[in-house]
């Protein structure tokens, strides 16, 4: 039986409103956590990696579901968080989206044109960046227009303030589907999609509940998997028609490795390199991989600041 206390603070654990993170709010549902002896409050960010990466350095995050280029990008800027474990494997698809009426209708055309970004330094700002240096476009004079989130780059694109946006396909689908985005393209990030970042006091303080926690959000994330309720119940919550979701699920892989992702990190690296996102990129960088230790049951609660 776990003997933590059951009035320590609840570990705050952060990740966007996406399909990615239902794994966490279904074991929560379902009171897996509290049977395993490990508080949790799940935060939704809207404004994404960024949102999160502000949380954290604030205090009012324990740990984030972060995209692996912005938690990297977090650390080496000074963040004192680390990295502990790879959420989901799987590489993310971004789509490269323009309102349905523009008159951009290939990708070579989006040279030059005002990007809407959720923040500066979010994955949607690093990701727009990473894609046009493979495009071979001209970085330096690349135009950007913060909207918060997604809803905030509707309201950009429909205004005339952006023209173009980058997000994940599978979440864009159904404005897509429904005539107000156009896709002009796509990119494919070489590196798992997103890793789990925790200030460095909760690592010290709360490891082992932390370890615990992301095994049980691991283990419903396999469980989800298997439900036959899974396309219905995403198609609910997220909107993604069946076919999507099929497709979806077939892609997605959530890491039950404990391993450091070490030739994926160091692409991360070279590509916040390569565009210029860290400020002296000839600096030694950190190391932003800390392991956890093992999980205990037996071992108590404590609360950090």
């Amino acid at each position: 039986m776990p003997t933590r206390s059951s009035t320590a603070r609840p570990l705050r654990i952060g990740g966007v409103p996406e399909h990615f993170n239902l794994p966490w709010k279904l074991a929560l549902e379902d009171g897996a956590f509290a049977r395993a002896g490990v508080p949790v409050r799940f935060e939704e960010y809207p404004g994404g990696t960024g949102a999160m990466a502000e949380a954290l350095g604030e205090k009012r995050l324990d740990a984030a579901l972060m995209l692996t280029e912005g938690a990297v990008l977090d650390i080496f800027r000074g963040a004192e968080n680390r990295l502990v474990k790879v959420f989901v494997s799987s590489s993310l698809t971004w789509g490269i989206h323009v309102a349905a009426d523009s008159n951009i209708r290939r990708v070579a055309q989006i040279e030059g044109r005002r990007v809407a970004i959720s923040r500066h330094g979010s994955g949607s700002h690093l990701i727009a960046v990473v894609d046009a240096l493979q495009r071979g476009f001209d970085v330096q004079g690349m135009a950007f227009e913060v909207v918060g989130n997604l809803d905030g780059a509707r309201a950009a694109l429909a205004g005339g303030r952006a023209e173009v946006f980058l997000w994940e396909r599978h979440m864009t689908q159904p404005l897509v589907d429904a005539g107000e985005f156009r896709r002009v393209g796509e990119r494919i990030v070489p590196w798992p999609a997103f890793v789990v970042s925790a200030r460095r006091s909760v690592i010290r303080q709360r490891g082992h509940e932390l370890r615990t926690a992301l095994d049980v959000a691991t283990d419903w994330a396999r469980r989800f998997r298997r439900r036959r309720s899974a396309v219905p119940e995403l198609y609910r919550r997220y909107g993604i028609d069946a076919v999507d979701a099929r497709r979806w699920l077939g892609e997605v892989r959530w890491a039950g490795s404990w391993r450091r992702p070490a030739a994926a990190l160091r692409r991360v690296v070279s590509a916040l390199q390569a565009q210029g996102a860290l400020r002296d990129p000839d600096a030694p960088v950190p190391d932003p991989w800390c392991e956890l230790p093992a999980a205990s049951a037996s071992r108590g609660a404590q609360s950090t600041s």
